[in-house]
């Protein structure tokens, strides 16, 4: 493989020229699940005090039946436990028992529409009653293969939809499916929630008003049960933010939060609404209502945490598309927002199956036509009064290069500040970030991890240091990583004291993907362990401390 540079023919959508990249296809391969727990091969050393599950979620199923998912983002959920005891570990592995994964079981056929794939009208129902499921809205899907995260301390896998399912960790079986809407009037949440200290979890969801205007809602829900059977009881609405576009919302995986705001991203990838309603009748996914609209502005919405007040100030910036927030967190009359975004958002439409499945040019070009996600800051000046300046950089913060302008009465330009040097161009970029969340999350932080992209998924581990912008890399030929997990040491006292978990993925060799453990100071690997079964690359995930 080789990188001949960047370009930035956006009008033809070219933005790299990278040549013989290897086929991955495997990476998206159904897999036969593994219930009981089974023993690794520890090749260095694990250290003993990591104790507990490090719980991973993603597709493991692309093909029911006959039938095929369209999309990555498509296949059935499959959850990953690695238990980690003593310096060993054993893995297994659960289909998620969510209903769309029943139902398509049932009646072999995609019986339940995905993100990029609709459901075909059930050809056992006669002609009139394939008619008029056409003029039916598509059955949200409850098929929750992006993350594990926590509410009121138990643990949920979840989508972008009203449905979750509660899982027990040790067992990886669905509790509970939960509906958020039976608690609060939105639509879906985001799989990215973001937890307190004291366990307050904060996230968002949409909702429609009788008149078709789409709203954004910031949730609340509680940090303790009052009984065992509790899921999301005590969850309210803290705010809602009416679209600028009615029935055009903006697209949005994540947000930011700080100490004292959640920091909301409208960014100029676009959902439409009339095509998703009318999705069954012209054969359209949801998928194929996302667009992207360069000529819009990103606008960054902060509200109070404590009273749901939304600011009057709206801060602009270029447009962006943006997945993954890294940290967030107030500095001397500023909120800074660290984020992984690109100049384009088009890029989710190319992630369907058959392009992960490409080879040669036709992978090359695949690869070439996705813009490149870097970690970037935005500065925002929080207390914009009537003395504010006009046309004038307000960012103070020493060092920063961003700019925040005040362009009017209620309104602030921002530009951005890369948090990185030339050398991380050469990787790829860097996507899903993360960092000693527990300490940090919320508060000035140096170090941060992710995945480089020189491939249509993660194939190096990268730890950046926002002093001086330095990076350290772990890569090897032929494998994969995917998103790093940070587990502190225990009473570490450096921000870094700890290890990095991520699952290495091995699409050209068989039965070799390991669960990799990194030294977080070093970036050195400490030990591997080896899985006699074939894993497909995945999402997010989670570590269940136990100690």
């Amino acid at each position: 493989m080789s990188i001949l540079g960047l370009s930035t023919k956006q009008g033809n959508h070219h933005f790299t020229d990278v040549h013989g990249l290897p086929c991955i296809e495997k990476i998206v391969c159904s897999v036969e699940e593994t219930p009981e727990p089974i023993e690794t091969n520890i090749i260095g050393k694990i250290p003993n005090w990591i104790n507990g599950n490090f719980l991973r979620n993603g597709p493991g199923k692309f093909e029911i039946g006959n039938h095929k998912f369209n999309h990555w983002f498509d296949g059935m959920a499959l959850l990953h436990q690695f238990k980690i005891d003593n310096g060993q570990v054993t893995y297994k592995s659960r289909f998620l028992s969510s209903s769309s994964y029943q139902v398509n079981k049932e009646t072999s056929r995609i019986a339940v529409s995905e993100f990029g794939t609709l459901t075909m009208p059930d050809p056992c129902k006669n002609f009139f009653q394939r008619f008029l499921s056409r003029f039916e809205l598509p059955k949200p899907t409850d098929n929750g293969n992006v993350n594990f995260m926590t509410y009121k301390g138990d643990y949920y896998v979840s989508t972008e939809t009203n449905y979750m399912h509660k899982v027990d960790p040790e067992t990886l079986e669905s509790v509970k499916k939960v509906d958020w809407s039976k608690f609060i009037a939105v639509n879906g949440a985001t799989a990215h929630p973001h937890t307190e200290p004291d366990g307050t979890t904060y996230n968002m969801g949409n909702s429609y008003s009788p008149k078709g205007r789409a709203h954004y809602n910031i949730i609340r829900v509680p940090p303790t049960k009052t009984n065992e059977d509790e899921t999301l009881e005590g969850a309210t609405v803290l705010c809602s933010i009416p679209s600028k576009d009615k029935s055009r919302p903006s697209y949005y995986h994540s947000f930011a939060m700080s100490e004292h705001y959640v920091v909301f991203i409208e960014q100029p990838v676009k959902l439409d609404l009339m095509k998703i309603v009318t999705g069954k009748l012209t054969g359209s996914s949801i998928s194929d209502s996302i667009y992207w609209d360069p000529k819009l502005n990103t606008i960054f919405h902060l509200i109070n945490k404590q009273t749901g007040t939304v600011s009057s100030v709206k801060y602009l910036a270029n447009p962006i598309c943006t997945l993954h927030q890294i940290n967030a967190y107030e500095q001397d009359g500023f909120l800074i927002v660290d984020m992984c975004a690109s100049d384009n958002g088009n890029a989710i439409n190319n992630y369907n199956v058959q392009n992960l499945r490409k080879s040669g040019e036709a992978l090359d070009e695949v690869y070439n036509t996705l813009s490149r996600n870097f970690p970037r800051r935005i500065v925002i000046p929080l207390n914009i009064d009537k003395n504010t300046p006009y046309d004038q950089n307000l960012n103070k913060l020493p060092g920063s290069t961003a700019t925040c302008i005040r362009t009017s009465k209620d309104k602030v330009f921002c530009t951005h500040e890369d948090l990185h040097g030339e050398e991380l161009h050469e990787y790829g970029g860097l996507e899903f970030p993360q960092i000693n969340y527990g300490q940090y999350n919320t508060r000035p932080y140096r170090y941060f991890y992710g995945c480089g992209f020189r491939h249509l998924v993660g194939d190096t581990l990268i730890k950046m240091d926002l002093q001086g912008k330095q990076m350290k890399v772990w890569e090897k030929p032929g494998l994969y990583p995917s998103e790093p997990i940070f587990v502190p040491s225990p009473n570490a006292t450096a921000e870094d004291g700890g290890v990095i978990l991520s699952v290495v993925i091995t699409p050209n060799k068989d039965k070799s993907t390991f669960l990799l453990v990194l030294d977080a100071q070093t970036f050195e690997e400490l030990g591997r362990a080896e899985v006699p079964v074939n894993i497909p690359y995945g999402f997010h995930g989670a570590f269940n401390n136990k100690a």
